[in-house]
């Protein structure tokens, strides 16, 4: 599996880590999980760790779109963190899809990442 989650509900924070390639069955384990939490605590913040990523399949790239369709208002802030410029290069470019506070983090910085979630 690429995609591994633990939820926070306290800190209202979703912790997302993938690794390989995301497939479209990811997203049928992903998007509950939110839903699940947004439906708990309301919006939520997410940190999203990319540790050996290698992107989407296409079927993945659909389903990421109406994930993040859906879910636009649902996620104040994500916390990109990753160890390559293409996964900056790629935090940069889906801020314009979403309503989100994006922001990205070399992999040396996850708790810095976690910090900024956690302010308000």
């Amino acid at each position: 599996m690429a995609i591994q989650l633990s939820e926070n509900a306290d800190a209202k924070l979703l912790d997302v880590r993938v690794s390989g390639k995301l497939t479209a069955e990811d997203y049928g384990s992903f998007e509950p999980a939110v839903e699940a939490l947004i439906s708990q605590v309301g919006k939520i913040h997410v940190l999203f760790v990319m540790h050996d990523f290698h992107g989407w399949e296409m079927g993945a790239v659909w389903e990421d779109i109406k994930f993040a369709t859906k879910h636009c208002s649902d996620i104040s802030k994500i916390a990109m963190v990753g160890d390559s410029n293409w996964e900056k290069w790629m935090a940069m470019i889906c801020k314009p899809f979403t309503l989100s506070t994006v922001k990205y983090f070399d992999a040396a910085d996850e708790a810095a990442a976690k910090a900024w979630l956690s302010e308000e």
